[in-house]
């Protein structure tokens, strides 16, 4: 098992970096910021995948089904982080996108002994959440080898659901079990095996292109605006009232005024302003539009005022 690590790139030796604890700050710092550019490029590599991901998902929201992300350590904690995201930024429930973590809410603050090799403990907590058919799971493993995450996408894989793997190094295991291989080949890491840095910062923007573009599909998004936004506190209500205004055209008060009366959604203050109607025909012509709201501001149904 130790020979076979050792082979991981994950694990491989930087030679830009062999005498990084004689480097002086700014020498350091640039090559850490040289290696990060490194990042971006082996996420377009992988585009074509992504999107593949991304189109899963979307087909799983509409028959009903979750996204669900399986990790340990640092690749646990990036899912969980995206997870808890989802609903304050698209006003999902939180149930659609869940995030799971070797060693459990625990692990968030400090690493728990053994709970990655644990095959067993993912298929568990996959049936605590009733993981089912309808569901997208996606393994995150750097290394592309964590028993916990192989064991959680062998059981997506016999319930009959799509699964994705999100890896750092080339031909992992995660990616031969898994219908979607997301490969990132970041190269060997700044500190050796700190997949913290390239890795990690790989796979954020993995998952940020995932429930990005898949919230956009589903009408959580109106030309670039977050029209869903959970208008939760103060910060948020205003960023809901600049959303209505530049949505609608129309200045701070109007905006305010309608997203009063729209019971302070967004999407239906929008649609009242420029559909010029009431928050109730509003919620009518949405709903009929399934949520997306240029399809709500061209629908001509009768009855609704223009």
């Amino acid at each position: 098992m130790e020979h076979e690590t050792a082979k991981l790139m994950t694990e491989a030796a930087n030679p830009r970096t062999a005498n990084l604890d004689s480097m002086a700050i700014g020498e350091l710092l640039q090559v850490m910021n040289d290696e990060d550019k490194k990042v971006a490029l082996a996420v377009e590599n992988e585009l074509p995948q992504i999107e593949k991901a991304v189109k899963a998902t979307v087909y799983a929201f509409g028959r009903g089904g979750r996204l669900v992300y399986i990790g340990a350590g640092t690749s646990g904690r990036l899912g969980v982080l995206d997870a808890a995201e989802c609903p304050p930024t698209f006003g999902v429930d939180p149930n659609l996108v869940l995030g799971l973590i070797a060693g459990g809410e625990t692990a968030l603050l400090q690493a728990v002994e053994g709970a990655e090799d644990d095959a067993a403990l993912a298929v568990s907590e996959l049936e605590k959440i009733e993981f089912s058919a309808d569901d997208v799971l996606v393994g995150i493993a750097a290394s592309g080898r964590t028993p916990y995450v192989l064991g959680g996408l062998r059981y997506a894989e016999a319930q009959g659901a799509v699964t994705v793997a999100i890896s750092c190094s080339p031909n992992s295991a995660i990616s031969k079990i898994a219908n979607i291989p997301i490969t990132l080949l970041v190269g060997p890491e700044v500190v050796t095996g700190s997949t913290r840095l390239k890795a990690g910062t790989a796979t954020k923007m993995v998952l940020n292109m995932l429930t990005t573009a898949a919230m956009v599909r589903i009408g959580k998004v109106y030309g670039n605006l977050m029209v869903d936004v959970k208008t939760s506190n103060h910060k948020l209500i205003e960023r809901a009232r600049r959303i209505v205004a530049q949505a609608a055209g129309v200045d701070d008060e109007q905006a305010a005024v309608a997203l009063e009366k729209a019971g302070m959604n967004a999407k239906v203050a929008i649609v009242m302003i420029k559909r010029n109607c009431s928050a109730e025909e509003a919620e009518e012509l949405l709903k009929a539009a399934d949520g997306f709201i240029r399809k709500a501001l061209s629908n001509n149904r009768r009855g609704i005022s223009l």
